[in-house]
């Protein structure tokens, strides 16, 4: 029977695999009763490590969600959120792209259904641990997801490889998440500060000129210092001086002490780098102190809700990246299907945050699927193995030595209101730019993967 090989032990093929061969032998014929002792009794195979197998022993698997609901990154967490369940939904009962995946069988995973529970982060790294560390030890988690600010987001990749669980992290754009801090049991898919910029530049340059002065507003955080160290430097080389930087407080709702010394900076670019609320305060903040009369502002990681928050006035003529647009619909397949299945049962189209936690939940189930167990390490393996999906931003797949996403990455423009063709076409996009084309040497952020036990 054919089999993988994984340091020595060898996993079986899947259920669905091993029926497709038996079907073209035409020589076989299995009670599905055995098919599920069969696969039970490859789990008891391995040896138990944290919540495997126990967490498996029944016929549910326990996913733990944490995002932020309240606080500066509750819209997007709220979009979050709806990734998750949408993903989860359609795993357990067929329906979006579960249906394109030739592994995915709609009935839950490796004949598990996937319960879950919601916690409220609240933007916290204390509180997020807190609520999943609960979900690994009272119910078992075989997976955890979520996770916004970085600082967040790193917490739990490190709880993720004290406690032997995977994380599929929900969003995070420092280069530390897969850098310094970068774990075993832990895979980003949106693109790091490094990706986004190396992106952004050569267009924005092309579009601004090259000889510009930048000032920049940075949260005093993982993510504000990792976006400005990369696009100042990638708009550096091409040009643009940074000739200022204003280090913010997440959470901050008066921007005025920060934006006189940006008007004050002799700087004709704002480089905007906060996020969320606090995004949305600061843009419109800068609006009423006439930052935005003299200088152009540039996003270089646009939050999910900034256009619609703070209007197309604002954001028309703003460069940035996104790590998904929804008008990506009208290129591909798997971008329409799944935002047409989101906007049906949300009743709006799906923001970046949304993209994530779906495309990651469908990913992570097919790792599960192709290993033939839940068994971390060869759950792990599996997702290190090159193996490519297609999903809503095209050919994707995770790098070994870091745990990346290879993707693309969409630049985009804000469009003028009368190019608006609905309340949600904010954003024309500029360019697709292959992953592969921007990702960072492997050592370049000194990434050391933990062991795998």
């Amino acid at each position: 029977m054919a089999d993988i090989t994984t340091k020595g032990r060898r996993l079986a093929i899947g259920r669905r695999r091993f029926l497709r061969m038996a079907g073209a032998a035409g020589a076989l014929s299995i009670a599905p009763s055995a098919l599920a002792g069969d696969l039970w009794a490859q789990q008891k195979s391995y040896p138990a490590l944290s919540t495997f197998p126990a967490g498996v022993a029944g016929e549910t698997a326990f996913v733990g969600v944490t995002v932020p609901l309240t606080g500066p990154y509750s819209s997007e967490g709220r979009d979050q959120q709806y990734g998750n369940e949408l993903a989860l939904e359609h795993l357990n009962r067929g329906g979006g792209l579960v249906n394109k995946i030739k592994t995915l069988s709609g009935r839950g995973v490796l004949g598990k259904r996937l319960i879950y529970k919601i916690a409220d982060s609240q933007t916290q790294p204390n509180t997020a641990v807190e609520a999943q560390t609960r979900f690994i030890h009272q119910n078992q988690a075989i997976l955890m997801t979520g996770g916004l600010s970085s600082a967040v987001s790193v917490a739990l990749e490190k709880l993720a490889q004290r406690e032997f669980v995977v994380y599929m992290i929900g969003g995070s754009g420092s280069n530390d998440t897969t850098g310094k801090d970068c774990q075993r049991y832990a895979f980003r898919s949106q693109p790091s500060a490094y990706m986004a910029a190396k992106a952004l530049a050569p267009v924005v340059v092309k579009a601004l000129g090259s000889k510009r002065k930048a000032v920049y507003l940075v949260p005093d955080y993982t993510y504000g210092h990792t976006v400005y160290e990369s696009t100042s430097e990638f708009t550096g080389k091409l040009g643009w001086t940074a000739v200022g930087k204003q280090v913010v407080a997440v959470g901050t709702t008066d921007f005025s002490p920060y934006l006189v010394n940006i008007a004050n900076s002799g700087a004709d670019v704002f480089v905007n780098i906060t996020f969320g609320l606090d995004a949305v305060a600061s843009s419109k903040q800068a609006k009423e102190f006439g930052v935005l009369d003299k200088m152009k502002m540039v996003v270089p990681n646009i939050s999910p809700f900034q256009a619609t928050q703070v209007g197309a006035e604002i954001m028309q003529g703003v460069y940035g990246t996104l790590d998904f647009w929804w008008t990506l619909a009208e290129r591909n397949e798997m971008a329409r299907i799944f935002v047409d299945t989101f906007a049906a049962k949300y009743h709006y189209r799906p923001r970046w945050t949304a993209h994530i936690a779906y495309t990651q939940m469908l990913v992570w189930a097919d790792a599960v699927e192709r290993a033939a167990t839940f068994y971390p390490p060869a759950v792990i393996k599996t997702l290190e193995d090159g193996h490519k999906l297609e999903m809503p931003l095209g050919t994707v797949y995770y790098r070994a030595c870091d745990h990346q996403q290879v993707r693309a990455v969409p630049v985009v423009v804000g469009k003028k209101p009368s190019a608006m063709r609905n309340s949600e076409d904010f954003f024309g996009l500029v360019a697709m730019v292959p992953g592969a084309s921007v990702l960072p040497p492997c050592d370049l952020f000194g990434c050391k993967l933990g062991p795998y036990v």
